[in-house]
């Protein structure tokens, strides 16, 4: 564990204003990073537009999905770019290291701008988009690591979590960055030319912040903490083994992971991302009021990123992280409820008077949020009627029965078909009852009260940036002193490999699959707001994994040999 300042007995290092050099670093590794965030979540946002031009050999569910699993890929490489690049930056260095991971990313976005779609190449067009989603992801999972490392190695003691804290804004001030171009961007063109062209437009204009990041960072000197170990000839020869193969330094990575990493990341995830999916999939807010409010809630919030890094200089990184965690697991359902109540009242209303029930026996029903499951794979009426609730995004209750499912909306009691397939497809019989099916479910849905879109007169948009902006104060938590934890963790000679990989599978894994992992629980389950156990049980288990063997390391020497 980290040797302290306080322990060797040094004496207290003495406040002074932000040198010159050091605002330059923090500048440039934060802009450079706030560029790779911007460049990672372009393709998220335009998810729907992408599966339309890459995966239209697909059916629009299965395109749709498999999109979203492209966009998945990029998480799930993430750690083995730490892996990588962890290792480079270890042996020769931070400011290479990074500046290579930049050009791989901003080169990447690039060329999606440009790349053929699926009518101009076929299916070479969803390969190379997919490997350049994989790109990203390495070069990301590189990215981080070197930039959290530099800033810190340049900080003083005592300031570590209000310098690097400036890196942990970057990933929100990146998805803003995203939400806003391609906001204005599709205002300016009209609908029709941003779906048809217009949405290359945001991958392109990145070449030029590549151009800008890289013009600064090799401006950049290398960190002191680096030059100093270069110089006594301490550098590791070999950062993977000594990271992950002694157990003196893997237990701190497993501590790491399963202490600080895995709950932050699934707050992250529910704050920024997850509640942006709720708004627009479950309460039926039209995409752009939803990106408006969550944009104005990480106005509010961003700040907050630096006010806890800066406060974990003085009161310890422990508390403020394991506090954020803590609100988390005991205030999700309350807030959820309450988003939707301010966003969708109607919808509240009829969930409250006329609870949807489905009945039937529960070896007839297999679905459970299949993500490339077609609809003639559903065939029992279970699965049939499970199926089209969740897509129209409609909270029910399940009870065990027998015979066809049924399904109870106030008192109305509507009993789904079976589906019977013929050359790959529903004979004219069962398409012909599923619709009916689907065509007195929505009347019955309408009749008691659930709409079919949120009403913009209704919502109320305050409570509901309010709401949103705590979900993003409880980021800004554990998140804001998480990069100064990090690095002060860990030995120099190893730094970068061993802080990249806890981070990465934190971040890439527990908090990227969040949305998908969460959803299929929605869909299993039928109640809306079931998905949020993924959250809370992760953030409960981080809490009392890091409030037992998670050390305070504030104050440590990040100098010294260990």
């Amino acid at each position: 564990m980290p040797t302290t300042l306080a322990a060797k007995g040094a004496p207290p290092v003495a406040a002074r204003p932000m040198t010159r050099e050091e605002r330059k670093v923090i500048f440039a590794s934060s802009l450079g990073t706030v560029f790779e965030w911007y460049d990672f979540y372009l393709y998220g946002s335009l998810a729907a537009i992408i599966a339309k031009k890459f995966f239209a050999g697909l059916e629009p569910t299965s395109a749709f999905i498999f999109a979203l699993l492209a966009f998945a890929a990029g998480f799930i490489v993430r750690p083995f770019g730490a892996l990588v690049f962890g290792r480079l930056g270890d042996m020769i260095g931070r400011k290479y290291t990074f500046l290579i991971t930049i050009v791989i990313m901003g080169l990447s976005t690039f060329v999606v701008g440009v790349l053929p779609t699926y009518a101009s190449i076929g299916v070479l067009a969803p390969i190379v988009l997919i490997v350049l989603r994989m790109l990203q992801g390495l070069a990301l999972g590189g990215e981080y690591g070197g930039a959290a490392t530099y800033v810190a190695e340049h900080a003083p003691n005592g300031k570590r979590g209000a310098y690097t804290a400036w890196i942990q804004t970057t990933a929100t001030l990146g998805l803003f960055l995203s939400l806003l171009v391609i906001l204005g961007v599709r205002n300016l063109m009209g609908e029709e030319a941003f779906n048809d062209w217009g949405w290359r437009i945001p991958f392109i204009v990145s070449i030029v912040l590549l151009a800008i990041s890289v013009w600064i960072r090799l401006s950049m000197n290398e960190s002191p903490a680096f030059q100093k170990m270069k110089a006594e000839g301490r550098t590791s020869k070999a950062p993977l083994t000594e990271s992950f193969g002694h157990w003196k330094n893997l237990k701190i990575v497993l501590i790491a992971l399963f202490g600080l990493m895995a709950g932050q990341a699934v707050v992250w995830y529910t704050g920024q991302f997850y509640s942006l999916f709720f708004l627009t999939n479950v309460l039926k807010v039209d995409a752009t009021t939803a990106n408006i409010l969550i944009a104005i809630a990480l106005l509010i919030g961003t700040p907050f990123f630096v006010v806890f890094g800066t406060l974990s200089d003085r009161v310890g990184r422990k508390p403020i992280i394991m506090a954020g965690l803590l609100l988390a697991v005991l205030t999700y359902f309350p807030l959820f409820n309450a988003l939707t109540a301010a966003a969708n009242p109607d919808l509240a209303v009829a969930q409250k008077n006329n609870e949807v029930t489905v009945t039937a026996s529960r070896r007839a029903c297999s679905f459970g949020g299949n993500p490339v499951a077609r609809e003639i794979d559903f065939r029992s009426s279970c699965d049939i009627a499970k199926r089209f609730l969740a897509q129209s995004s409609v909270s029910y209750q399940n009870a065990a029965g027998r015979g066809p499912a049924t399904v109870k909306i106030g008192d109305k009691l509507i009993t789904a078909p079976e589906g019977r397939v013929v050359n790959h497809q529903f004979d004219a019989e069962s398409a012909a009852a599923i619709a009916a099916f689907k065509k007195d479910v929505s009347a019955a849905l309408k009749e008691a009260g659930y709409p079919a879109r949120a009403d913009p007169a209704k919502m109320n948009k305050p409570l509901m940036v309010l709401i949103l902006a705590v979900l993003v104060i409880y980021v800004t938590m554990v998140y804001g002193p998480i990069a100064a934890a990090l690095v002060e963790l860990f030995p120099t000679r190893i730094r970068y490999t061993s802080m990249s990989l806890p981070y990465h599978i934190g971040n890439g894994w527990f908090g990227g699959m969040l949305p998908t992992i969460s959803f299929a629980m929605v869909a299993a389950n039928g109640n809306m707001y079931y998905g949020l156990w993924y959250p809370i049980v992760i953030a409960a288990a981080t809490f009392v994994i890091g409030m037992l063997f998670f050390r305070e390391s504030k104050g440590a020497d990040i100098y010294a040999g260990r």
